[in-house]
Parts: structure tokens; C-alpha cells; sequence
């Protein structure tokens, strides 16, 4: 008769978090992989993770965070895990014949609707009634398949109240 191990080996642990703007002059040793997630996924504080190789890791972060391409999250080993974004379902705006871009951002930031501001374009989520908004505002709407990387809020990562 074989007998079952009582406990089941841990995933590592990641515990901390290194931004993008810090990574400068990685050690490409200390990389242990990559780690795709959408825009929704990359908010978390908890979390069972699969990398890109099948590996999982356990997000065990001190405080809620939202992860940006190019992030690291701290393995407790020392390891290092690279966040990607994913690809998404996406619209893809540009000025048409009525409103001009910087207006058509201001409508989507009244409805505090994610975006993705770029100088020719802006990049949001596939939403049936916020396209109908935009199109009737003169924008052209087009379906898009690529990462989402929205501006972050005026309040990210600091403390308010």
C-alpha cells in the first residue's frame, strides 16, 4: 500500500512587487517567467497565478496592486516574474468627422470608462453602447485585437481620503 504525501508542495510565493521604471539592468537569471494576464486580471492582491510555461506561483502581495506590463512580481527566492499584458477584445477611436480626439477622450473619462490615450487614437474596451455614443459623437469605431494598457487614474498608487 502506497501512502499519499500529507501535505502537497506549495507554489512559490510572490511577495513583493517591482515596477517596470526599476527593472533597468535585470539579471536575465533572476527572470523566472511571464506571467499574461488581461487589464481585470492585472488588479490583485491574492491570487493563484499560471505563468506562460504552465508554472504556478502564488500572488501573496501586502495590499491590493495593479500590475503593468513590464511589472516584476518578487518570487521569495529572489526569483523574478515578468507581467505581460494580454490581448483583448478591443475598439480602436480616431477623430472623425465631429468631435476632435481630446473631446471624445473627456466623454469617456466623464463615464470614468477605461482608456488607452494615444495622440492618434484612443483604446478601450468593446462596449456596445459606448461605441453608439462615440460613433454618434462623429468618431470612427473600429474592432481591434492587441494589449490594453489604459492611463491609470489621478489617484493610482497614492493614499486619498
Amino acid at each position: 500500500m502506497t501512502l499519499a504525501a500529507p501535505f502537497a508542495l506549495s507554489p512559490p510565493r510572490a511577495t513583493g512587487l517591482l515596477r517596470a521604471a526599476e527593472v533597468l539592468g535585470e539579471a536575465p537569471g533572476r527572470l523566472e517567467g511571464d506571467l499574461v494576464l488581461s487589464h481585470e486580471e492585472r488588479h490583485l492582491r491574492r491570487r493563484l497565478l499560471r505563468l506562460s510555461d504552465g508554472t504556478e506561483v502564488l500572488a501573496d502581495l501586502p495590499e491590493p496592486a495593479r500590475l503593468e506590463e513590464g511589472d516584476r512580481l518578487l518570487l521569495e527566492d529572489g526569483r523574478r516574474v515578468r507581467v505581460r499584458a494580454a490581448s483583448e477584445l478591443l475598439y480602436v477611436v480616431t477623430a472623425g468627422r465631429g468631435a476632435p480626439l481630446t473631446e471624445l477622450a473627456w466623454h469617456l473619462g466623464n463615464r470614468h470608462f477605461a482608456a488607452q490615450i494615444e495622440a492618434k487614437r484612443l483604446v478601450i474596451p468593446r462596449d456596445p453602447v459606448i461605441k453608439a455614443m462615440l460613433e454618434g459623437l462623429g468618431a470612427q469605431v473600429a474592432p481591434a485585437v492587441e494589449p490594453f494598457r489604459p492611463v491609470q487614474g489621478a489617484y493610482h498608487g497614492h493614499a486619498h481620503g
